[in-house]
């Protein structure tokens, strides 16, 4: 799971910068680029908190920032094919262009 690459791409998506969600949010700037380098992980408030502010459910950031990895085996052939459909959904939600997030591709 990547939520920082996720509340990245739903920042930009949104034109802000990080210091602009920092202002927002009450987060710190700091805490967000660590966030959303991957240096740390955001708390479940910190998660709504973003979310309200950027008026998108939490739900999008977890389905942006699910990676292959997240999907047992088992499951690995029907992830592969629906996933690309979810995403791109959830792109739509959150109104970004699709090529900044789909080419990402599942790392």
């Amino acid at each position: 799971m990547n939520i920082g690459y996720a509340i990245k791409a739903a920042r930009t998506s949104h034109g802000l910068s990080q210091v602009e969600l920092s202002e927002q949010t009450g987060i710190s700037q700091t805490s967000i680029s660590q966030i959303e380098s991957g240096a740390k992980n955001p708390s479940k408030r910190s998660i709504g908190i973003i979310c309200k502010t950027l008026e998108i459910p939490e739900a999008i950031l977890y389905i942006l920032g699910m990676e292959d990895t997240d999907v047992p085996l088992s499951r690995k052939k029907m992830f592969d094919h629906l996933f690309p459909d979810i995403k791109d959904l959830a792109v739509q939600i959150i109104g970004t262009k699709k090529s900044k997030l789909i080419n990402r591709g599942n790392q």
